[in-house]
């Protein structure tokens, strides 16, 4: 479904549901999207890709036309072959600010906490809401919390977290509402690198608690 937003952006709905197949669709399409000189940017999410051109170069009707070739050439060979990586996390202590009162809200004792963040691997399924910060899903059920009712000024950059049904790891220091459950020493975001973003949506993660702890 494509819907006009305002005079310069189309959104582009394949679904309606956070699944791994969909969101590679999403993110092929944008990809292939890319390719017409006349978008300025795409901005893909879970199952949307937001669409930026401009007006006085192209129409709509020119951009739905050419959107509609590409979503026409969807197939499992736009996807772009996952990676999987494998990131350490220190949980609890002053590394993960909510690990106890996170167990605690869950009934879990800081193992099964541990046991249940890690043990599954996850999607990156989009970037943002800072550079680099990667929205992982899904979390098992049993870990589904709301975000905080009041948000923290600042975040350690590092910090592995959880929220909803999502974690994630903040890429810098910066405000933040989700749960802290430990912390990671990997760069997730570096400027001056040619390759700046550790992680890139499709990506597998899974977290290795640390054994020194």
């Amino acid at each position: 479904m494509l819907k006009p937003l305002g005079d310069s952006s189309i959104l582009i709905q394949l679904g309606d549901e956070i699944n791994p197949a969909l969101n590679q669709r999403v993110h092929a399409l944008s990809r292939l999207l890319q390719t017409i000189t006349t978008i300025i940017e795409t901005i893909p999410a879970y199952c949307t890709v937001l669409v930026h051109y401009d007006p006085l170069v192209t129409t709509y009707n020119q951009i739905k036309k050419l959107i509609e070739e590409k979503i026409s050439l969807l197939d499992d060979a736009t996807h772009r072959p996952s990676r999987r990586l494998e990131i350490p996390v220190l949980y609890g202590g002053a590394s993960g600010l909510d690990f106890e009162s996170v167990a605690t809200a869950l009934a879990l004792s800081p193992s099964e906490l541990i046991r249940l963040h890690s043990e599954r691997e996850y999607t990156v399924y989009m970037m943002g809401f800072t550079p680099g910060f990667p929205y992982l899903g899904i979390l098992n059920e049993k870990l589904t919390m709301p975000r905080m009712s009041t948000p923290r000024t600042r975040v350690p950059a590092g910090s592995v977290a959880i929220a909803g049904s999502q974690t994630g790891i903040y890429p810098v220091d910066s405000p933040g509402g989700w749960h802290i459950l430990g912390h990671t020493p990997l760069k997730l975001f570096d400027p001056t690198s040619e390759t700046p973003f550790l992680f890139a949506p499709g990506d597998i993660v899974k977290f290795i608690p640390d054994h020194g702890q």
